[in-house]
């Protein structure tokens, strides 16, 4: 096989259809684009219009509802919290706060604070200090003899 030999595969490639190149073309005078009215002329760009129809996307009902002050939080499950201990990245003397999560690498950024859920196994003895904990996830830390501390009371929702 040599470079001149290359070529790809039957079909893999398609002609580009060249548009207003003179009558023999089959394209060519209006383009393919009909003769006169709005859409054969430039810079239009008719998407939902249904010819004076309602349109579909404002026949449907509206629903749902965007909170628009709601909070956003960082949420980290217990069973990461033990993989980072196993791994030696958290250290479990002293109180674990939510800047020691964010140092260690488990948590990117904080946002409205860190939620902590049961999901994973959990067996270190540690103290815990976020923003917001499951109810499960409390008792779970109290069960291997830890503490979780809740800083704000509208986040245990």
């Amino acid at each position: 096989m040599r470079l001149n030999e290359l070529h790809d595969n039957p079909g893999a490639t398609k002609k580009r259809k060249r548009i207003g190149r003179g009558p023999g073309s089959g394209t060519g005078k209006t383009g393919g684009r009909g003769i006169k009215g709005q859409k054969s002329r430039s810079g239009v760009a008719i998407k939902g219009y249904e010819g004076g129809q309602m349109p579909l996307y404002q026949r449907l009902p509206k629903r749902g509802f965007n909170k628009p002050n709601r909070k956003k939080f960082a949420v980290v499950n217990l069973g990461l919290i033990q993989k980072f201990i196993d791994a030696k990245k958290l250290d479990t003397k002293g109180e674990i706060t939510e800047d020691k999560l964010i140092e260690s690498g488990l948590v990117r950024r904080k946002l409205d604070g860190v939620r902590i859920l049961a999901k994973g196994d959990f067996s270190a003895k540690i103290k815990l200090s976020v923003t917001g904990a499951s109810k499960s996830a409390v008792e779970v830390v109290e069960k291997a003899g830890g503490s979780l501390n809740v800083t704000t009371a509208a986040a245990t929702e």
